[in-house]
C-alpha cells in the first residue's frame, strides 16, 4: 500500500513545532526565575535559629532568620526570641549554620508591635539581602524561605495578594504554606527583593508577612552609628506595648460609637475597622427561653510572651428572653448566665490572679446595671493589665442582657477609661 509522503513545507513546519514544544519545558526549568534557581542563589542568606533552655540544654524554640548586612546582622520575628528577652538568665539564642554548627547570637533591637527583632552574630555570611524599596503586584510570584518543623531549609512558592485592609497591625496576605519553624524567614521576589518577613499562618495556604519596610526601619535603627542596645530589652518591650495601646484605644467607644439593637437594648458593635463581628440565635425547640448572641473582636493581636497578648479587644452580648418562665425562674437563669466565668486563663509565671469588684450602678442614660470588673497584672511588664468587664442590665422580668468587654495588655488608666466609655454605650432603645 502506498502512503503519501508529506510535502517539504509541511515537514519543515511539523519539525519546527515539535522542536518548540520539546524545548519549552527545559527552558522553563532553566530560566532565571525558576524555584530551583532562586533557592540556589539565596539559600545561603537564611539560617535556622534556636532558643536553648540552659538548665536542660534542650531547644525550647526553633525559627528562621536572614542576614541583612555583611557584618552578621539578622532579622527574625520577635516571637522567635521572646524567651531570651523575657528571661535572659535562663535562655540563650543561637544560629545553626549549614554545617550544623551552633553560633551564639545577641538581641540588638526589638519591635514588638510588628513582631520583629534584629540580632547580631559573630560570623561573616556568604551573602545577605539588601532591604531596599520594592513593589509587588496582585498575583505576583513570591518565594518563602525557612526551616519548617526543623526539617531543613525549604522554599515555598506562593503569590502576593496585597495588604490586609482591616487590621490592627500591617500585614501582607501571602498565599503559600508558611509552616511552624519558618517564622522570621524572608519572603522574596525572584530578584532577591525582600517583600516581607514570615510571621504567621491560618493554614490552607493562608499565610501572613510583616511588610519589609518595617524590618528596614528596625535594621536602620540597630545599625546606626552610636546605637546601643537597651540595658533592659524587657523594659523596652513594655514601653512599646504601652505606647501602642494608647494609640488604638485613644478613641475607642468615644464619640459616635456604632451600636446595634438587641431586643429592647442598644449595645456597642464594631468599634473600629479592624474588628470582625458575627452573631447567632437559638430559638424554638425544647428550651423555655431564647437567646441572641452578637460578638466582635480585633482581627489580630500583638504577641508579648507565651500566654500574654496585647491588642486584644473583644465584645460579646447575649440577649435572653422568655415567655414560658415565671419571674423567679427567669431570675435564676439570668443569674447563672451572669455568674459564668469569662476570664481568660494565664500562666502564674506571667500574670497575677484575677481580682474582681462588683457594683450596682446607672450610666449617664440611667440604664440600671450590675457590673463586675476583674483585673490581673503582668508580673514582668509592670503597668500592663488584662481586664474583663461583665454587665447585666436590670429592670425587666422576662428579658435580660449580659454584655462582656475583654481587654488584654493595657494600662490601668485605659482599663478605667475604656470600660467607663463602654458602660455609657449600653442603653434602652
Amino acid at each position: 500500500m502506498h502512503l503519501p509522503f508529506p510535502s517539504l513545507r509541511r515537514l519543515r513546519a511539523g519539525l519546527l513545532a515539535w522542536a518548540v514544544l520539546s524545548a519549552a519545558p527545559a527552558a522553563a526549568q532553566q530560566g532565571p526565575t525558576s524555584t530551583e534557581a532562586v533557592f540556589d542563589r539565596y539559600a545561603g542568606h537564611v539560617v535556622k535559629l534556636q532558643v536553648v533552655e540552659g538548665g536542660s540544654a534542650a531547644r525550647a524554640t526553633t525559627g528562621s532568620g536572614f542576614f541583612v548586612t555583611a557584618a552578621g546582622h539578622l532579622v527574625t520575628n520577635y516571637h522567635v526570641v521572646s524567651q531570651v528577652v523575657h528571661d535572659p538568665g535562663r535562655y540563650r539564642a543561637e544560629l545553626v549554620d549549614a554545617g550544623g554548627r551552633a553560633r551564639p547570637v545577641a538581641v540588638l533591637a526589638v519591635d514588638v508591635v510588628h513582631d520583629l527583632a534584629v540580632l547580631r552574630a559573630d560570623v561573616r555570611p556568604r551573602g545577605h539581602f539588601a532591604l531596599r524599596a520594592g513593589s509587588a503586584v496582585q498575583g505576583g510570584r513570591l518565594y518563602s524561605l525557612g526551616h519548617p518543623s526543623d526539617l531543613g531549609l525549604s522554599i515555598v512558592e506562593g503569590t502576593y495578594n496585597g495588604r490586609l485592609r482591616h487590621t490592627l497591625y500591617p500585614k501582607i496576605h501571602f498565599t503559600g504554606s508558611i509552616n511552624p519553624g519558618m517564622s522570621g524567614g524572608p519572603t522574596i521576589a525572584a530578584d532577591g527583593t525582600v517583600v516581607g518577613v514570615n510571621v504567621s499562618t491560618a493554614g490552607n495556604q493562608l499565610s501572613f508577612l510583616v511588610p519589609a519596610e518595617r524590618a528596614a526601619a528596625l535594621v536602620a535603627r540597630a545599625t546606626a552609628p552610636g546605637y546601643r542596645p537597651p540595658a533592659s530589652p524587657l523594659a523596652e518591650v513594655g514601653s512599646q506595648v504601652r505606647a501602642n495601646q494608647d494609640v488604638y484605644l485613644r478613641e475607642m467607644f468615644a464619640g459616635k460609637t456604632k451600636t446595634v439593637a438587641l431586643g429592647p437594648y442598644r449595645v456597642p458593635t464594631e468599634p473600629a475597622p479592624f474588628f470582625r463581628c458575627w452573631g447567632d440565635a437559638r430559638r424554638g425547640g425544647e428550651l423555655p427561653y431564647e437567646t441572641v448572641d452578637h460578638a466582635c473582636s480585633t482581627d489580630d493581636y500583638l504577641f508579648v510572651a507565651g500566654g500574654q497578648e496585647s491588642g486584644v479587644v473583644a465584645v460579646s452580648h447575649q440577649l435572653i428572653s422568655t415567655r414560658a418562665l415565671n419571674p423567679s425562674r427567669f431570675y435564676a437563669l439570668y443569674t447563672s448566665v451572669f455568674a459564668a466565668d469569662n476570664t481568660p486563663p494565664g500562666e502564674e509565671e506571667h500574670v497575677t490572679s484575677w481580682r474582681c469588684a462588683t457594683r450596682n450602678l446607672r450610666n449617664a442614660a440611667s440604664t440600671p446595671v450590675r457590673a463586675v470588673l476583674c483585673v490581673r497584672r503582668y508580673r514582668k511588664l509592670g503597668e500592663l493589665y488584662d481586664a474583663v468587664l461583665k454587665v447585666a442590665v436590670l429592670g425587666r422580668r422576662d428579658t435580660g442582657l449580659v454584655s462582656t468587654l475583654t481587654l488584654a495588655g493595657v494600662s490601668h488608666e485605659n482599663v478605667g477609661r475604656v470600660t467607663g466609655r463602654y458602660l455609657e454605650n449600653i442603653t434602652w432603645r
